[in-house]
């Protein structure tokens, strides 16, 4: 399987056509269609036809874009004219896009031909990838467990070959945890660094400062090409001249001071997540790089103000745009939790802590609806969280972070809510604002699923459940640079890649 860069290369040279690209990406799709269910909205007759405008305007001389004749996928939440934008709701079944997205036509732009959209939770909610509308996607290392939420078609369609580049979201790690889930990378970049123009919101109005598009690829090399197209193509389409991409060389690379760790203390990782993320240290300690172990300043007030910034309007977005839908059992749950008034949410949170589950009790106030004051004071408690968490970043002179995606592997279909706390890895990066990536790693060694003793803990049990029987599925690694320094965790994305896929356990390709 040959990566988008290599594809872009092999057609401009005439050693590849266009048509063969895509043929060969529709054939793996049609192969695991009835296993993955990855791409829910096909346009193979127009990719193939587009294949071949491209091997005809390559024949005549033109000038080719960065990405021309390379096959693509694009996530369903995203427009795409003449297709529909559902986000997984029955209701909007019959909704068709009158133009595409500014991320997918920027990717046309530069030459990449869409294949199709790729399967989303519904609502884009983390509850595994399926929906009443296009049914469930599989993760094609183990088909009884999730590729994760919710661009979880991108990362499992990737994975088997089936696309060479996909074009997820992330509001809380969407883009990282499927990649993780699947065996693939992913970044999610700085806070407003792509435009969201053509993305179905289903969030409150914070979804803007939280959201962003964002690369999928089984290189890191990929997901550099893909930034680059866009980011070239924002500063022309926004005129944003103060934050322009940067490339750091490999010279650069010893210079950088990277901290890691392995728990944020809000879900404690499985053994096999904890040894990935020190592998990765021990690795960039290896080539030169200055590596120590960390503390992250505040992780878990930054998940609670995270969720409480999230829903802060009480879930009356999601219940708004859901109307009308049959709703997937999850969905139907938060919505049912979002209904109540807001007197319920510190009664119920006090039985919880009552009966010795804190985190529970913790995660039921973090959705407390808010009103216009104290939306203020959250907003202002997250500018203060942020402050701190970059200081502590000054005061030790770190470039990047290691840390885990997840705190388990994949999870089975139908997360169990209980572990919802895992998401604080990922979504506290949101909060700040800064780029964070996937690099696959490793996959979970026979002997090592699990470790933990919860006894009456139920998110350590939830917890537990999934890492039983895990062995065998892919695990990656988290890095998180300052803002705007997309290059730096790219670069250190590169680094791992290469010392990752030199070990035996590496997840080259799914069985």
């Amino acid at each position: 399987m040959l990566y988008a860069h290599q594809i872009a290369e092999e057609i401009a040279s005439g050693r590849m056509s266009a048509r063969e690209a895509v043929t060969g990406c529709i054939r793996r799709i049609e192969a695991t269609r009835a296993t993955l269910n990855a791409v829910v909205v096909a346009r193979f007759d127009e990719a193939l036809k587009e294949a071949d405008e491209a091997d005809e305007a390559r024949a005549r001389g033109e000038v080719l874009g960065p990405l021309h004749g390379v096959p693509v996928t694009i996530k369903e939440s995203f427009d795409l004219a003449g297709s529909p934008t559902t986000a997984g709701l029955t209701h909007r079944a019959g909704h068709r896009a009158a133009s595409d997205a500014w991320v997918v036509a920027r990717l046309r732009e530069a030459g990449a031909i869409v294949l199709g959209k790729t399967n989303v939770s519904q609502l884009l909610l983390h509850d595994s990838c399926g929906n009443p509308l296009y049914g469930q996607t599989n993760n094609p290392w183990r088909l009884d467990r999730s590729p994760g939420a919710s661009s979880g078609g991108e990362a499992a369609i990737l994975a088997v070959g089936g696309s060479a580049l996909g074009i997820g979201s992330d509001i809380a790690g969407s883009i990282r945890l499927p990649a993780d889930a699947c065996g693939v990378h992913a970044l999610k970049p700085t806070s407003g660094r792509l435009p969201l123009e053509g993305h179905l919101s289903v969030a409150a109005h914070q979804e803007s400062a939280l959201c962003q598009p964002g690369p999928l690829a089984r290189s890191v090399r990929d997901l550099a090409l893909a930034m680059r197209v866009l980011t070239d193509a924002a500063a022309r389409d926004t005129n944003a001249e103060t934050h322009s991409w940067r490339t750091l060389d490999t010279s650069g690379l010893r210079r950088l001071r990277i901290a890691f760790y392995t728990d944020n203390e809000v879900v404690k990782p499985a053994p096999a997540i904890r040894r990935a993320v020190t592998s990765a240290a021990r690795a960039l300690e290896g080539l030169g790089l200055t590596v120590e172990e960390w503390r992250p300043p505040n992780a878990y007030q930054m998940w609670g103000v995270y969720c409480s910034l999230l829903f802060s309007d009480g879930f009356r977005s999601l219940r708004r745009i859901a109307r009308g839908s049959k709703l997937s059992p999850n969905v139907r749950q938060v919505l049912r939790l979002g209904s109540l008034p807001k007197m319920a949410f510190p009664i119920v949170a006090g039985v919880c802590r009552i009966a010795g589950q804190p985190q529970i009790a913790d995660g039921i106030r973090y959705v407390t609806p808010l009103d216009g004051e104290e939306h203020g004071e959250m907003l202002d408690r997250r500018a203060s969280l942020s402050r701190a968490f970059i200081n502590a970043m000054d005061d030790a002179g770190i470039d990047a972070i290691l840390c885990p995606v997840f705190a388990t592997p994949a999870v089975h279909h139908r997360m169990d809510p209980l572990i919802n706390g895992a998401l604080s890895y990922t979504a506290i990066f949101n909060l700040l604002g800064m780029p964070a990536g996937t690099v696959a790693a490793t996959r979970v060694r026979s002997g090592e699923e699990s470790d933990r003793t919860p006894g009456m803990d139920l998110v350590g049990r939830a917890a537990k459940r999934v890492e039983i029987g895990s062995a065998g599925m892919p695990v990656g690694v988290q890095v998180a640079a300052r803002p705007w320094r997309e290059d730096v965790a790219l670069a250190v994305m590169t680094a791992l890649e290469e010392h990752f896929r030199a070990q035996p356990d590496y997840p080259a390709q799914p069985p």
